[in-house]
C-alpha cells in the first residue's frame, strides 16, 4: 500500500494550518502567529506531513547551531498509529544533523507515554524535569536530551 503522506520542509506561509492542526491535538494550543513567528525567525522550521487537503502533521524545530530543540510535534488524529511522528522527528533529527547540530533537546509531558517512547526511540534520554512546564491541565515536563553520536563526542 502506497504511503499517502509527503513530507516537506515548514514554512510561514503553513502557520494558520498548523495552528488549526495544533488546536485539534492540544488542550493548549500555539497561534498561528506563533508559528509564523517561530518559521521565521533564524535558525527556526520544521517539516510538514500532508495528506489530502491539509496537513496531517508536522514537526517543529528551532537549530541555534551546535544545539537544537524539538519545539512540537503533532499529529491529526485520524492519522496517529501510522507511524507519522516517528517519521517527522526522524527527518527533523537528520536535517538538524546535516546543518551541523550536535545535541537535541526537548520536553514532553510527563503523562505522555506514547511521545516517550517516540523520543526514547529516537535516541533522546531523561535529564531533567520542569515543574509546572504544561498549562491547562498543569503538568510537570520531562527534559530529554539527544546527544552527538559517540564519534561526534570525542570530536
Amino acid at each position: 500500500m502506497a504511503e499517502p503522506f509527503r513530507i516537506r520542509p515548514a514554512s510561514a506561509e503553513d502557520a494558520a494550518a498548523l495552528a488549526g492542526l495544533e488546536r485539534r491535538c492540544f488542550s493548549d494550543p500555539w497561534s498561528a502567529e506563533a508559528f509564523r513567528a517561530t518559521l521565521d525567525t533564524p535558525g527556526g522550521g520544521g517539516f510538514v506531513a500532508e495528506a489530502g487537503a491539509g496537513p496531517a502533521g508536522y514537526v517543529l524545530t528551532l537549530n541555534a547551531g551546535r544545539v537544537a530543540e524539538i519545539l512540537n510535534v503533532a499529529v491529526a488524529p485520524e492519522y496517529r498509529l501510522r507511524w507519522l511522528a516517528r517519521r517527522l522527528v526522524a527527518e527533523a533529527v537528520a536535517s538538524l544533523e546535516g546543518e551541523g547540530v550536535r545535541e537535541m533537546f526537548l520536553e514532553v509531558r510527563e503523562s505522555n507515554a506514547g511521545a516517550l517512547r517516540l523520543y526514547e526511540g529516537a535516541g533522546f534520554g531523561r535529564i531533567g524535569r520542569r515543574r509546572k512546564y504544561y498549562r491547562q491541565p498543569a503538568e510537570d515536563a520531562l527534559v530529554l536530551r539527544r546527544p552527538p553520536a559517540p564519534a561526534e563526542a570525542a570530536s
